[in-house]
């Protein structure tokens, strides 16, 4: 009986089973093409639609010129919860805020690029977090959030101009006050709110993240919402986390 031919996706399962067996570790080189074809008796051109696959299942990474390798997964141990607590860390002298903290105390670096900062119209779901009419003019700070030099989150935050204007946030700097920004000018936040989408990442957040070599990569999208003492929001924070490059953990303690 003549054996069929492989397919392009029973040689991209077959290494799915090697790289989740262990067999093929993380940072590991794949065979070349050619070496593939032979091994399954296959055409280049299904092996090269093989390692497609692999690519946008987020299996593997390609580097031109040195070929296909198995993705490392090292992900940021990312704890939100941890951020609004009282025992902030944020000391201006170095410059560092919970954020940065927390990524410190796992040994890697973290860098937070100038923020972006704007008046602008609010777009529809940044006016309905805000409890604002579309529209209504609002102060825009746009960060970029690296680890180890790597983009690791978007973290744009949105603020009525009543209490952005005349403080620091309307500064293009990395702004870093004791006790937290909007507690240091007068607007405590007193509840938050926290809501989380999983989706594939716009356009835009492919090119501000570099995710262009890495297709099939889901994002989460982490929305915080910060009320003040008569339960209206202050701010909404949006932070878009690569699924590949961030562990969410949530921590609650329950009171009997």
């Amino acid at each position: 009986m003549t054996k069929k031919p492989a397919t392009a996706r029973s040689i991209a399962e077959s290494f799915r089973v090697r790289i989740g067996s262990g067999a093929l570790q993380p940072g590991d080189k794949l065979p070349s093409t050619k070496q593939i074809a032979a091994e399954f008796g296959a055409s280049e051109l299904v092996v090269y639609r093989a390692i497609t696959q692999l690519k946008e299942s987020g299996h593997v990474v390609a580097r031109q010129g040195a070929g296909a390798f198995v993705r490392v997964y090292n992900p940021l141990l990312w704890n939100p919860g941890e951020y609004e607590r009282g025992e902030r860390s944020d000391d201006p002298v170095t410059n560092t805020d919970d954020w940065k903290a927390q990524v410190r105390a796992q040994g890697r670096e973290p860098e937070q690029g100038t923020p972006q900062v704007s008046t602008e119209p609010a777009p529809k779901d940044i006016a309905n977090w805000l409890n604002l009419e579309p529209g209504t003019p609002v102060v825009a700070r746009r960060r970029l959030r690296l680890v180890d030099g790597e983009p690791c989150q978007l973290a744009d935050s949105w603020f009525p101009v009543s209490i952005a204007e005349g403080t620091p946030l309307m500064e293009e700097r990395d702004v870093t006050m004791k006790g937290g920004i909007l507690a240091a000018t007068g607007n405590p936040q007193h509840r938050i709110r926290d809501e989380l989408d999983i989706r594939m990442p716009t356009t835009t957040e492919i090119e501000r993240l570099d995710l262009q070599n890495l297709p099939g990569t889901p994002v989460c999208q982490h929305v915080r919402i910060g009320y003040g003492a008569d339960n209206v929001p202050v701010r909404v924070m949006v932070t878009i986390a690569p699924g590949d490059r961030n562990r969410i953990i949530y921590e609650l303690e329950i009171n009997r």
